[in-house]
């Protein structure tokens, strides 16, 4: 094994950690947008609301990211639809996402109390705005620790992003292997790359969560 290939690289890692950051962090804020909006049509007063809302998060939690990645990026274009690699891995790891931060703040919802939603009712708020208003910043603080989770996997699921040509962390590195037939010091690279984005996430999860917790 030569090592050194890492040195050498690690410019060319470093890009693929900031195109695999990119790819987080607009998949996470799509993800956290559709899963507020999922999560009020699932505690919504309209049956059919929330019949539409519970398909959503079973269909998207029950197909395996991949999969959708790869209608995406593959099917679509037989369709006409041809849209950017990173396009749809940022499509396809945030709406994937969405459905598990649905249940996280659905939860959340759930631990308020329900006399809160009715008192704002009473008082002539619309449903909208008593639940942006009230019930969701309530919510949100108590699920700190499964959006954290969430988030932290969505980073690791981003990895997959690299099967559909994106040189992210895991592209970047299994190219360089593939040329350099050094497998080993590109993936423990790799490796490392990973712990720079996860290991601070998880430290700011853990504050936010002890601070909210005080």
């Amino acid at each position: 094994m030569d090592w050194s290939v890492l040195g050498e690289n690690a410019g060319l890692l470093a890009q693929g950690l900031l195109v695999t950051l990119e790819v987080s962090v607009s998949a996470l804020i799509l993800a956290l947008a559709l899963g507020v909006a999922v999560a009020t049509l699932r505690v919504a007063p309209s049956q059919p609301l929330r019949a539409i809302a519970a398909a959503y998060v079973e269909f998207l939690r029950n197909i395996p990211l991949l999969v959708q990645l790869f209608f995406l990026f593959f099917a679509l274009p037989s369709a006409g639809i041809r849209l950017p690699a990173f396009v749809c891995g940022v499509l396809a790891l945030g709406v994937y996402t969405s459905a598990f931060v649905a249940e996280a703040i659905r939860s959340g919802i759930s631990a308020v109390p329900r006399g809160q939603l009715e008192a704002g009712l009473s008082s002539g708020m619309r449903y909208a705005t008593v639940m942006r208003t009230i019930v969701l910043p309530q919510a949100v603080a108590k699920t700190i620790p499964p959006l954290g989770n969430t988030a932290l996997n969505l980073i690791k699921n981003s990895s997959l992003v690299s099967t559909i040509s994106v040189l992210d962390i895991l592209g970047t590195a299994n190219l360089i292997g593939a040329r350099s037939f050094q497998y080993v010091p590109m993936f423990v690279g790799a490796a490392i790359c990973y712990l720079i984005l996860t290991l601070p996430a998880a430290f700011a999860v853990n504050r936010l969560e002890k601070r909210y917790a005080r």
